[in-house]
Protein backbone atom coordinates (compact mmCIF):
# COMPACT_ATOMS: atom_id res chain seq x y z
CA UNK A 1 0.00 0.00 0.00
CA UNK A 2 3.02 2.50 0.40
CA UNK A 3 4.51 1.31 -2.95
CA UNK A 4 1.17 2.66 -4.23
CA UNK A 5 0.85 6.10 -2.62
CA UNK A 6 4.92 7.20 -3.71
CA UNK A 7 3.57 6.68 -7.30
CA UNK A 8 0.08 8.55 -6.79
CA UNK A 9 2.08 11.76 -5.49
CA UNK A 10 4.46 12.02 -8.37
CA UNK A 11 1.72 12.07 -10.78
CA UNK A 12 1.32 15.08 -12.90
CA UNK A 13 -2.15 16.20 -13.87
CA UNK A 14 -3.44 15.71 -17.22
CA UNK A 15 -6.94 17.54 -16.70
CA UNK A 16 -8.78 15.28 -18.09
CA UNK A 17 -11.87 16.57 -16.25
CA UNK A 18 -11.99 19.93 -17.35
CA UNK A 19 -14.31 20.63 -20.09
CA UNK A 20 -13.41 21.32 -23.57
CA UNK A 21 -16.04 23.65 -24.58
CA UNK A 22 -15.30 26.37 -21.92
CA UNK A 23 -12.67 28.87 -22.70
CA UNK A 24 -10.93 29.57 -19.10
CA UNK A 25 -11.72 27.05 -16.32
CA UNK A 26 -10.60 25.83 -13.19
CA UNK A 27 -9.40 21.87 -12.90
CA UNK A 28 -11.28 19.53 -10.67
CA UNK A 29 -8.68 17.73 -10.13
CA UNK A 30 -5.86 20.09 -9.43
CA UNK A 31 -7.18 23.25 -8.76
CA UNK A 32 -5.44 24.70 -11.49
CA UNK A 33 -6.36 27.75 -13.94
CA UNK A 34 -6.49 25.89 -17.58
CA UNK A 35 -6.67 27.41 -20.99
CA UNK A 36 -8.35 25.69 -23.67
CA UNK A 37 -6.81 26.07 -27.23
CA UNK A 38 -7.79 24.43 -30.17
CA UNK A 39 -5.40 24.22 -33.39
CA UNK A 40 -6.30 22.46 -36.84
CA UNK A 41 -3.49 21.72 -39.85
CA UNK A 42 -4.15 23.00 -43.15
CA UNK A 43 -2.19 22.19 -46.10
CA UNK A 44 0.00 24.73 -47.25
CA UNK A 45 -0.74 24.77 -50.82
CA UNK A 46 -4.05 23.84 -51.59
CA UNK A 47 -5.70 24.94 -48.04
CA UNK A 48 -7.31 21.37 -47.34
CA UNK A 49 -7.79 20.75 -43.55
CA UNK A 50 -5.30 17.73 -42.16
CA UNK A 51 -6.61 16.00 -38.79
CA UNK A 52 -3.69 16.95 -36.42
CA UNK A 53 -1.95 14.78 -33.58
CA UNK A 54 0.34 15.93 -31.44
CA UNK A 55 3.62 13.97 -31.81
CA UNK A 56 6.66 15.08 -29.08
CA UNK A 57 4.67 18.21 -28.05
CA UNK A 58 4.49 19.39 -31.67
CA UNK A 59 1.59 20.00 -33.75
CA UNK A 60 1.59 18.37 -36.90
CA UNK A 61 -0.90 16.68 -39.57
CA UNK A 62 -1.64 12.59 -38.61
CA UNK A 63 -0.54 11.75 -42.55
CA UNK A 64 2.50 13.60 -43.88
CA UNK A 65 1.57 14.57 -46.92
CA UNK A 66 -1.56 16.07 -48.59
CA UNK A 67 -3.88 13.64 -49.91
CA UNK A 68 -5.86 16.40 -52.05
CA UNK A 69 -2.36 17.67 -54.01
CA UNK A 70 1.07 15.67 -52.08
CA UNK A 71 2.27 18.22 -50.57
CA UNK A 72 4.61 17.64 -47.66
CA UNK A 73 4.34 21.13 -45.66
CA UNK A 74 1.26 22.14 -43.87
CA UNK A 75 0.33 25.48 -41.62
CA UNK A 76 -1.01 25.28 -38.25
CA UNK A 77 -3.90 27.43 -37.26
CA UNK A 78 -5.82 28.46 -33.61
CA UNK A 79 -9.36 28.47 -33.75
CA UNK A 80 -10.88 31.19 -31.19
CA UNK A 81 -13.86 28.77 -31.14
CA UNK A 82 -14.37 24.74 -31.83
CA UNK A 83 -17.29 24.21 -34.68
CA UNK A 84 -18.90 20.54 -35.03
CA UNK A 85 -17.87 20.49 -38.67
CA UNK A 86 -13.94 21.02 -37.25
CA UNK A 87 -14.12 18.77 -34.37
CA UNK A 88 -12.79 15.76 -35.87
CA UNK A 89 -9.55 17.40 -37.57
CA UNK A 90 -8.69 19.46 -34.78
CA UNK A 91 -6.62 19.00 -31.50
CA UNK A 92 -6.79 20.27 -27.95
CA UNK A 93 -4.17 21.66 -25.85
CA UNK A 94 -4.59 22.44 -22.32
CA UNK A 95 -2.18 24.89 -20.98
CA UNK A 96 -2.07 25.69 -17.14
CA UNK A 97 -2.31 29.65 -17.08
CA UNK A 98 0.19 31.08 -14.17
CA UNK A 99 -1.71 34.69 -12.76
CA UNK A 100 0.25 37.95 -12.70
CA UNK A 101 -0.41 39.19 -9.52
CA UNK A 102 2.15 41.28 -7.67
CA UNK A 103 2.11 40.87 -4.07
CA UNK A 104 0.47 43.53 -2.30
CA UNK A 105 0.26 44.31 1.62
CA UNK A 106 -2.49 46.02 3.03
CA UNK A 107 -3.85 47.05 6.38
CA UNK A 108 -7.07 48.58 7.48
CA UNK A 109 -7.41 50.67 10.65
CA UNK A 110 -10.71 50.15 12.50
CA UNK A 111 -11.48 54.31 13.26
CA UNK A 112 -14.91 53.31 15.81
CA UNK A 113 -11.79 51.21 18.18
CA UNK A 114 -9.02 52.84 17.84
CA UNK A 115 -7.49 56.76 18.25
CA UNK A 116 -5.83 56.66 15.21
CA UNK A 117 -5.28 60.07 13.54
CA UNK A 118 -5.20 59.16 9.07
CA UNK A 119 -1.88 61.35 8.14
CA UNK A 120 -0.61 61.06 4.64
CA UNK A 121 2.36 59.76 4.03
CA UNK A 122 5.83 61.40 3.42
CA UNK A 123 7.43 61.10 -0.10
CA UNK A 124 10.63 61.28 -0.48
CA UNK A 125 12.42 62.01 -4.06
Amino acid sequence: MIILELFKKNRVCTHDRVRPDAELTYCPDCGELIQNKWFLTRCACCGVKLKATIKNGEIMPENHFCRNCGEKSFVVEQLKKINFIDIDYAVLVKTVVKPSVEEKFQSWVDIKTSSYTQELLPQFL
